[in-house]
């Protein structure tokens, strides 16, 4: 069946190329699933569609969360987690991050990790709607760096791993439930190639390119999850998508992240009049769960559209400012803003998804030989809203125990006979990516963003069903596939977003702004 591949191609006319595991992504959950089965001694080869340095991780501020502290413990993070999951988180998935997140941390330490350290203690930060400081963090704001560097560093210098950068995850190959591989598209050479292994693993991050603004770099277009859904793996709570309520909002900038971490050193939301306004929307104020900071910082602008919101640290200690947030000052800096002084301009947009392709607690999906971890896959951990800081300790904990699982697998008898093709007629026009990109930012924005309704939503499935045609045709370059995958991608949250006819964490309804205990489940797609 070629039902499932977007490309013409015939796996006996390609170059193909063999390999004990194939990991699609070289953020956290990719390099260090990568780094721990090669030094099991599994072969592994890592494909990643840009640059190593081109992730959600590399670009991560805040830190990591995890209970380090003799203050804190497992059950304190247990409790948080649930709280801000607001009803729909897997309780076993949650004991498993936050019992085994601390060893995982530890062993990323190990690697070489630098965390910043206070009176020779990890100095920790509060995020919020966590209970007490439990958030580890490196060069101030730059934890994510930090991580990247290290695992770079470590994945390159493994000699049981390949890491090929410019290679496009196109399609999985499947047959009869099981993968057998991937078919990708090398840059480099133009041309598309085989990756056969006894498994792969998607670690291709998250879909904030589906909307106009977002925190995540350009790569995050959802690839990983369209690809398994395209094969039948089966997607779980896809209308969960979280938007990070402060991000630099000037005319010209890029949409910078300002990391939650400034208002979890007590810097206050302030709207156009000057009015600190978050007191009156939750008792937790500025560390109220993050749903309920971007739908207030949304509900100030709009009774004040020319005012805008600002976040205020020129209340905080000038010297303490400089040393946790340096890169949000240098970058703050470069735009004529004194984060000591001046109030910065933020909006929310687009930041994690917590839906995604459906796993077990050892990253298993529904198709034998296909793994899944980080941001693309679900196993109900964040539940309808993820706590912040969770995500970078769930590539570790969840990539992890992927290795685990498989330990062995290597040593089988690996089947390579198989071959897979596909068919399909070609567009009778020219697709121009570029008009449709922009089409389906703006409809994803504006209907299917922070704020949802049931009219607004069909907006979304109606130009989407316009398109539909596109399915039976062939792709005819790597741009025109990765449109493709946005499209499925837009279809599966809408459609879900659809369904779900309440609110509930990071899907608000205004049509139904109540959370419903019928609703107390998960809507699991399968095509």
């Amino acid at each position: 069946m070629a039902d499932h591949y977007i490309m013409n191609f015939n796996t006996r006319d390609l170059p193909g190329y063999n390999s004990d595991f194939i990991i699609l992504g070289s953020g956290i959950a990719g390099f260090f699933t990568a780094i721990l089965a090669g030094r099991l001694g599994a072969g592994v080869t890592v494909l990643t569609k840009q640059t190593i340095l081109d992730s959600n991780t590399d670009k991560a501020q805040g830190g990591i969360a995890a209970a380090m502290d003799t203050e804190d413990s497992p059950e304190l993070h247990y409790q948080d987690t649930l709280r801000a999951g607001a009803g729909l988180c897997d309780r076993g998935a949650v004991r498993i991050l936050v019992n085994e997140g601390p060893r995982r941390v530890l062993q990323l330490m190990d690697m070489g990790a630098r965390f910043d350290v206070e009176g020779g203690r990890l100095a920790l930060t509060r995020e919020g709607a966590h209970s007490c400081r439990r958030i580890l963090h490196a060069s101030g704001d730059a934890t994510g760096a930090e991580i990247q560097r290290v695992l770079n560093k470590q994945a390159l210098a493994e000699k049981n791993i390949e890491v090929l950068e410019q290679h496009f995850a196109v399609d999985l190959l499947v047959r009869d439930n099981v993968c057998y591989g991937v078919l990708a598209y090398d840059y480099k050479n133009d041309t598309l190639k085989v990756y056969r292994s006894r498994a792969v693993i998607l670690a291709t991050g998250g879909v904030g390119q589906l909307y106009a603004h977002s925190t995540n770099p350009e790569v995050a277009t959802g690839d990983g999850i369209a690809m398994a859904y395209r094969a039948g793996a089966e997607v779980m709570d896809m209308e969960f998508l979280q938007f990070h309520p402060t991000v630099l909002n000037l005319p010209g900038a890029p949409r910078f992240l300002i990391s939650e971490a400034v208002r979890g050193e007590g810097a206050y939301l302030r709207n156009g009049r000057g009015e600190r306004f978050m007191p009156r929307y939750h008792e937790l104020a500025e560390l109220a769960p993050r749903d309920i900071v971007v739908r207030a910082i949304l509900e100030e602008m709009q009774h004040d559209p020319q005012g805008g919101v600002f976040l205020d640290l020129s209340h905080l200690d000038t010297e303490l400012v400089l040393h946790r947030f340096p890169n949000i000052n240098r970058t703050c800096k470069g735009y004529g803003l004194d984060i000591t002084r001046d109030m910065i301009p933020v909006a929310p947009a687009a930041h994690y998804m917590m839906g995604g392709v459906k796993t077990n607690y050892f990253g298993e999906t529904t198709i034998e030989r296909l793994y899944a971890c980080g941001e693309a896959a679900c196993q109900g951990v964040h539940g309808a809203n993820r706590l912040a800081s969770n995500s970078l300790l769930d590539g570790l904990v969840f990539g992890g125990r992927i290795v685990e699982r498989t330990a062995g697998l290597w040593r089988e008898k690996m089947e390579t006979r198989v071959d897979f093709a596909a068919e399909l007629p070609y567009m009778n026009e020219p697709l121009d990516c570029l008009a449709l990109q922009e089409e389906l930012q703006a409809l994803m924005s504006r209907y299917a963003g922070p704020l949802r309704d049931r009219q607004g939503l069909e907006k979304v499935l109606s130009y989407l069903s316009e398109l539909s045609d596109m399915e039976n045709t062939a792709a005819q370059t790597p741009r025109q596939a990765e449109m493709r995958n946005r499209l499925m991608v837009s279809r599966l949250v809408a459609e879900t977003a659809l369904m779900r006819t309440e609110s509930r964490g990071g899907h608000f309804r205004r049509d139904y702004p109540r959370p419903r205990k019928s609703w107390l489940k998960h809507i699991i797609l399968r095509k």
